[in-house]
């Protein structure tokens, strides 16, 4: 489905509307395992740009929001 492993067990991918994430959301709970467990957060791009991220005992550079794309089939 076009996730990105940002962590063990956390995922992400970006949407380019509400719309999207509803039907992504629809997706998922579709292949949900009975007693499985998603847990959907979603933050604007500005939010996402915040994100402070350390590798090892350094600080990476600023995050940058992906690039929008369309897709054609």
């Amino acid at each position: 489905m076009g996730f990105s492993r940002a962590q063990l067990s956390v995922y992400m991918r970006f949407c380019t509307s509400h719309a999207q994430v509803q039907t992504y959301c629809q997706r998922v709970e579709a292949a949900l395992p009975k007693g499985g467990q998603v847990n959907v957060l979603q933050l604007t791009d500005k939010q996402y740009e915040r994100i402070i991220s350390f590798q090892g005992r350094r600080k990476e550079a600023a995050k940058k929001t992906p690039d929008q794309f369309d897709l054609f089939g």
